[in-house]
């Protein structure tokens, strides 16, 4: 890297990293102007770049780090559907499609790949100081997971023809940057429409408790020294307490994040990370699963998902294990548990695809 700064992976004796995320991560740390980065333990080879690292830089920002969903992030309500009466299958029904467009021609209202949304309740509270006032244990909380679908795309698209995969230098980086605000501006909308819409068909009213961004930039100070914190993947620590999801059949976690988690570039695990590529996940699973037997999980919960391949790709056996996730940032001092969700029902997608 030319310089002191070392190459951290968040890591203990339970964490499983792909050799090629790795190469990812020190390929990446080899780039003009970077200083430091840090994977978690998530990490996961990406499109050429890893995914669930941060990566500080200086004197140069690099649009192709953050990928094409800028402002991807998690969104938690709280709503005012009952807990202990709940019944996923009844809930689908009342839910029926949100495939619609929330608005003009955009084509999906929760986006692609491992987007969703999903109702969940309070499984276990481990420091009840920590929660926020407003969540109330004994009602159903909503996790919506999405970004900026076309937009951001547009804009990586349009940088790559002007730049290809170079970083752009800070006084290039202004016309990109208001880009960028833009994009995580409108995923932020995003969630909180899929929010409402959800709200609405089960006529229940909700609040938002918490909403971070997991795929955006944004100027830091570092050691004295000015740059840029990329997050590809990577939740962010200092903005209060976060959510760490797990597959669709698995917890999340609320997480209070350590007063100091400069190790990992004040940033955490957005969630369980992929064990397997998408291309492998039929061919592993077809022959012991058929595609109606994972529309419900080891946890007892309800998926809605009528695209087959994607029942597949987005099965649970394909992530990491949430608990060795989150107890690697735990060994590492990163965060405390305040407490454990258990999914109810998860929306994928209801219609328009092979069932």
């Amino acid at each position: 890297m030319g310089n002191s700064y070392p190459v951290v992976i968040i890591r203990n004796q339970n964490t499983w990293i792909e050799g090629a995320a790795e190469q990812q991560l020190k390929t990446t740390a080899a780039l003009a102007g970077m200083r430091r980065v840090a994977g978690m333990p998530d990490l996961h080879p990406g499109r050429g770049y890893p995914v669930g690292a941060a990566f500080f830089s200086s004197g140069v920002l690099y649009p192709a780090l953050i990928g094409g969903d800028i402002g991807c992030g998690m969104a938690l309500w709280q709503t005012e559907l009952p807990a202990r009466r709940a019944k996923a299958d009844k809930l689908a029904k009342q839910l029926g499609s949100i495939d619609a467009p929330l608005a003009g021609d955009v084509p999906a209202t929760i986006g692609g790949g491992n987007h969703f949304a999903e109702l969940q309740t309070v499984d276990a509270v481990y420091l009840p100081e920590y929660l926020p006032a407003a969540l109330e244990p004994d009602k159903l909380l909503l996790l919506v997971h999405s970004g900026s679908r076309g937009l951001g795309g547009e804009i990586l698209r349009r940088h790559i023809d002007q730049h290809g995969h170079r970083g752009l230098p800070d006084a290039e980086a202004a016309d990109y940057l208001a880009q960028h605000d833009a994009a995580v501006a409108f995923a932020v909308r995003n969630r909180a429409a899929i929010a409402q819409r959800m709200l609405e068909r089960w006529r229940s009213s909700g609040q938002c408790l918490l909403d971070l961004s997991h795929n955006f930039v944004e100027a830091c100070q570092l050691n004295g020294e000015h740059g840029w914190l990329h997050r590809k993947g990577a939740t962010p620590a200092n903005q209060g307490l976060a959510v760490i999801p797990g597959s669709r059949g698995d917890y999340s976690y609320l997480v209070m994040p350590a007063a100091d988690t400069a190790l990992s570039l004040y940033s955490l695990a957005h969630g369980a990370g992929r064990k397997w590529q998408r291309s492998e996940c039929k061919g592993r699973l077809s022959h012991k699963y058929p595609a109606d037997s994972l529309r419900k999980t080891a946890l007892g919960s309800t998926v809605v998902c009528a695209d087959k391949h994607l029942l597949y790709e987005e099965a649970p056996q394909a992530y990491k294990n949430i608990d060795n996730v989150v107890q690697a940032l735990c060994d590492a001092g990163l965060v405390r548990v305040v407490a454990r969700l258990k999914p109810v029902l998860t929306y994928k997608t209801a219609g328009g695809c092979e069932a």
